[in-house]
C-alpha cells in the first residue's frame, strides 16, 4: 500500500512539473506581441498621404454602419411599427426579432434605392474612374442623402438642436449641418412611427374590449379575454392580408 502511495506521488509531481515548468519558462523570457501603426507623412508623397487618410475614413465609415443603417434610412420607422404590430397582436415574440430585422431591412435597401442609385451614379462611380476627387464625391454623395432626410423631417424637430446649441438659424436647407439633420431627422422618424403605432393599435383594441364584455355577460370572469381575443386578431389580420397591406402602406408613406 505505501509503495502504491509513493508512485502515486511522484507521478503526480512529474505531471505537475511538466505543466508548471514551461509556464515558469515563458514567465522568465515573456514574448509579447508588437503591433505598430505609423503615418509617415515626412516622407511620403501628398498623394500617398491622402490615399492614406482616404482609407481611414472609409474604415471609419463602415465601422459606423450600423449607426448609419439606424438613423439616415427609413428602418428606424419600419422596425418601430413592426414592434408594435406585434405587441397589439399579442403574439409574444411570434414573429420572431431576427424575421422582423432583416425584413426591416430588405424594406429599407428597397425604399432607399433610389438614393444610392442617385449617389453611386453622382458620387462613387465619377470618382472610381478618377473624374472628380475625394471631397467632391463627399459632397455629391451628401446631396441625394440629405434631400431624402429634408422630405421626411420636421422643422420643428430641427429647431430644438439649434435652441440647444444657440446657432443662428440657417436661411436656406444648405446651410443646415448634416450632424443637425441627422438628429432631427431621428426624432421625426419615432414620432412617425408611434404615430402609425397607435393607429394600429386601435383596431386590434376594439376587438379586445368586446371581448372582454362578451366574457363579462357571461360571468366569465376568470377567463383572460387575451386568451379568447388572441385568435379573433389573428384570423382578423390574415382575412385583410395584413402584411400586404402594411408593407404596402409603410413603404407608401415614404413616397
Amino acid at each position: 500500500m505505501r509503495l502504491s502511495g509513493n508512485r502515486s506521488t511522484t507521478v503526480f509531481l512529474l505531471v505537475l512539473a511538466g505543466v508548471l515548468l514551461p509556464a515558469l519558462a515563458f514567465a522568465q523570457n515573456p514574448v509579447i506581441p508588437k503591433l505598430t501603426m505609423e503615418l509617415a507623412a515626412g516622407q511620403a508623397e501628398p498623394q500617398e498621404v491622402s490615399t492614406l487618410l482616404e482609407i481611414l475614413f472609409l474604415l471609419t465609415v463602415l465601422s459606423m454602419a450600423p449607426a448609419i443603417m439606424l438613423t439616415m434610412t427609413s428602418f428606424t420607422r419600419i422596425i418601430i411599427v413592426f414592434h408594435f404590430l406585434r405587441q397589439a397582436m399579442g403574439t409574444q415574440q411570434m414573429p420572431p426579432n431576427q424575421i422582423l430585422a432583416a425584413l426591416a431591412i430588405f424594406m429599407t435597401m428597397v425604399i432607399m434605392y433610389p438614393v444610392g442609385k442617385a449617389t453611386n451614379d453622382t458620387a462613387i462611380q465619377p470618382y472610381m474612374a478618377e473624374e472628380i476627387g475625394f471631397e467632391e464625391a463627399l459632397d455629391r454623395a451628401q446631396v441625394p442623402i440629405r434631400k431624402f432626410m429634408f422630405k421626411h423631417t420636421r422643422e420643428r424637430d430641427l429647431s430644438i438642436f439649434y435652441a440647444i446649441t444657440k446657432e443662428d438659424r440657417p436661411t436656406n436647407k444648405e446651410e443646415v449641418p448634416t450632424i443637425m439633420l441627422i438628429a432631427a431627422y431621428t426624432i421625426s422618424e419615432l414620432k412617425t412611427g408611434f404615430t402609425i403605432g397607435f393607429l394600429i393599435y386601435i383596431p386590434f383594441l376594439i376587438l379586445d374590449m368586446v371581448v372582454a364584455s362578451i366574457l363579462l355577460a357571461m360571468g366569465m370572469m376568470m377567463l383572460p379575454p387575451v386568451m379568447i381575443s388572441l385568435p379573433f386578431k389573428i384570423l382578423l389580420f390574415i382575412l385583410i392580408d395584413g402584411w400586404n397591406l402594411l408593407i404596402g402602406s409603410l413603404v407608401n408613406t415614404f413616397q
